[in-house]
C-alpha cells in the first residue's frame, strides 16, 4: 500500500543518521542549523534501468552514471506509474499519480496550481532553483518562479532548439539556438553551478536524448560500428501474431520496422539500439560535466545528486520501441541517490520503488515537510539501509492516451513482487496476467488458464482497492480528435474527491 511519508519515516531518517555520525545529522536538522544541502536531478528520457555498467551492461560505458550508484544508493525495482512523458515528469514533479493531478496523457497536460511541486517548497525555503530542460507539462513550467530557466515547449529540435530562457520568473522570448541540445542544456547547468554562491540550490537537468527521433551529437556520430547487438528472444513476437495476448496487444503501432508515427520510425533493430545507446552514453557525458563543476567548487559531498528516468523504453522486445505498456521494458526505471552525509556507498535495495516517491524523498533528505497533496512516500530510510517492515509489496499502473500516437489502449494494472495483472478496459476489455517470478520476460500470459482463477480474481480486487487508496475517480475520455462512442471504465465506488479534481 502506498502511503505519504510518516512522522516516524522522519524520525527514523534522523536515528540513521545520528549513527552515522553528527555531520549527517546536522545535514538535516531544522532551521537554524548548518546550511542545507544542494540537490541536483538528472532525469533521463527513455533511460533504461539497465543502461548502465553497474548493472552489468556489456557493451555501454557509463562511468559518471555508475558513480552516483556506486556512492550511494541503487534500487534495482524502480517504476513509472504512467509510462508517458508529460504524465511521468509532472509526477516527478508534484509527487502525485495523473490521475490524481489530471496531467494523464500529453494532451492533457495541465497541472492545477493546487498542487505544488517539490521545486516550489525548496524556493520558500531559500533554495535558488533552476529548471534546464525537457518538462513537456502544460506552459513548459513557465508559470513558476525560478531563479534560472532554459527549457522548451513541448519537445525539442535535436541541432536547432528553440528554447525560452528567463531569471526570477522573467522570461525572454523564445529563441533559437544551434548546436546539440543537450550539449547546450548542460553548457547553461554548468555554467549555472559554477554561479553558485553561499545559499543552497536545487538544479534539474532534464535531458531530452535519447528521445526519437535519434539524433547523435556530432563526436558519436560512429560510435558502435561494427558491435553485434543481441536479438531479444522474443523478438519475433509479432510473426505470431502475439498469439496468446490480448488484441489490444497485437493492434497497438509501436513494432520496429512495420510502424511509423510522422518521422518516428526505427526501421530496424540495430538502428534502434545503437542510437538510443549513443543518447545514453551522451546523457553519461552530461552527467559527468555537472558532477565536476561540483567537485571544482567543493561542492559535490554537499549536494544530493538523484538520477532517474521517466519512463523505460522498448529495445526490440516484443519486436516493440517506445513505452506505454506495462510491460517491464517500458515501466522500469533506473534510480540511484548520493549523499555521503546521509546515506552509505555502494548501497543497493530491490523493494519496489514509484517515481511517486521522489519528491518526498528529496524533501525528507532536506527536512522540510511534504504538502498532503503528494501521494508517494519517502525512500530515504531504505537508501540508508534500514529495513521498513511495511514498505508497498504491489502498486498501481494507469495510461490513458487513446486514441492518439501508436495506438496503445488505454490500460490499468497491478504489479506485485511476483504477478503482474493488465486490464485493458475499452471494450472489448481484455486482460493479461504474468507470473514474473518463471517468466520474467512476460512471454507467457496466464490470463483464463487453469489453476490461476484464485491469483487472478484476488489481483483483480486488489486494483478496484489500489484506485481507492489513490484516490482514483478518473474517468477516461478520448485523446486527440478522434471519437470513441462506447467505453467501458467502471470506477471503485465511495472515492474520495481527488485534490484538483
Amino acid at each position: 500500500m502506498t502511503r505519504n511519508a510518516t512522522r516516524r519515516d522522519v524520525l527514523g531518517g534522523v536515528l540513521t543518521a545520528a549513527a552515522l555520525g553528527p555531520t549527517a545529522t546536522r545535514a538535516i536538522a531544522g532551521k537554524g542549523s548548518a546550511r542545507k544541502p544542494n540537490i541536483v536531478m538528472f532525469l533521463g528520457e527513455g533511460l533504461r534501468w539497465d543502461e548502465f555498467s553497474v548493472a552489468g551492461h556489456p557493451l555501454l560505458r557509463t562511468p559518471h552514471m555508475d558513480r552516483i550508484a556506486r556512492e550511494g544508493a541503487r534500487f534495482r525495482n524502480a517504476f513509472c506509474t504512467n509510462a508517458l512523458c508529460l504524465p511521468s515528469r509532472a509526477t516527478f514533479l508534484t509527487g502525485a499519480y495523473s490521475h490524481t493531478t489530471g496531467a494523464v496523457t500529453n494532451d492533457q497536460n495541465q497541472v492545477p496550481a493546487n498542487f505544488r511541486m517539490f521545486t516550489d517548497v525548496l524556493r520558500d525555503a531559500g533554495y535558488e532553483t533552476a529548471f534546464i530542460g525537457k518538462s513537456h507539462v502544460g506552459g513548459a513550467l513557465l508559470d513558476h518562479s525560478w531563479d534560472y530557466y532554459f527549457g522548451f515547449k513541448g519537445q525539442a529540435d535535436y541541432l536547432h532548439p528553440r528554447i525560452v530562457e528567463g531569471r526570477n520568473g522573467v522570461y525572454k522570448p523564445e529563441q533559437q539556438y544551434d548546436g546539440y541540445v543537450d550539449d547546450l542544456l548542460t553548457d547553461k547547468a554548468v555554467e549555472w553551478v559554477n554561479s553558485r554562491t553561499d545559499k543552497p540550490f536545487c538544479l534539474l537537468l532534464w535531458f531530452y536524448a535519447p528521445h526519437a527521433p535519434f539524433y547523435r551529437p556530432r563526436r558519436m556520430l560512429n560510435d558502435f560500428n561494427g558491435v553485434p547487438i543481441p536479438i531479444p528472444p522474443n523478438f519475433d513476437d509479432d510473426l505470431t501474431n502475439y498469439a496468446g495476448r490480448p488484441r489490444a496487444v497485437a493492434s497497438a503501432d509501436n513494432k520496429i520496422g512495420t510502424s511509423q508515427v510522422f518521422t518516428d520510425d526505427p526501421r530496424t533493430l540495430e538502428e534502434l539500439v545503437k542510437n538510443h545507446y549513443a543518447g545514453v552514453q551522451s546523457n553519461d557525458e552530461d552527467v559527468g560535466r555537472v558532477i565536476r563543476s561540483l567537485e571544482k567548487k567543493d561542492q559535490l559531498d554537499d549536494t544530493v545528486l538523484m538520477l532517474s528516468s521517466d519512463h523505460g523504453f522498448f529495445l526490440g522486445e516484443h519486436g516493440f520501441y517506445d513505452k506505454r505498456m506495462m510491460y517491464e521494458p517500458s515501466i522500469r526505471i533506473p534510480m540511484m541517490v548520493r549523499y555521503p552525509k546521509l546515506i552509505r556507498a555502494g548501497t543497493v535495495r530491490d523493494e519496489m520503488v514509484l517515481n511517486v516517491d521522489a519528491a518526498q524523498t528529496l524533501l525528507d533528505m532536506v527536512a522540510l515537510p511534504a504538502p498532503s497533496t503528494m501521494q508517494g512516500r519517502s525512500f530515504l530510510p531504505l537508501a540508508q539501509g534500514q529495513h521498513v517492515t511495511n514498505w508497498r509489496t504491489d502498486w498501481l499502473y494507469e495510461y490513458f492516451e487513446y486514441p492518439g500516437f501508436e495506438n496503445v489502449r488505454p490500460q490499468r494494472g497491478v504489479r506485485t513482487e511476483r504477478f503482474k495483472f493488465i486490464h485493458h478496459f475499452v471494450l472489448p476489455e481484455e486482460f493479461e496476467l504474468y507470473d514474473l517470478l518463471n517468466d520474467p520476460g512476460e512471454n507467457n500470459n496466464l490470463y483464463g488458464k487453469p489453476g490461476y482463477e484464485q491469483v487472478t480474481e484476488k489481483l483483480k480486487a486488489r486494483l478496484t482497492e489500489l484506485r481507492r487508496e489513490t484516490r482514483d475517480n478518473y474517468r477516461w475520455q478520448a485523446t486527440r480528435e478522434a471519437k470513441m462512442r462506447v467505453i467501458y471504465d467502471p470506477a471503485p465506488t465511495n472515492l474520495q474527491a481527488a485534490p484538483g479534481n
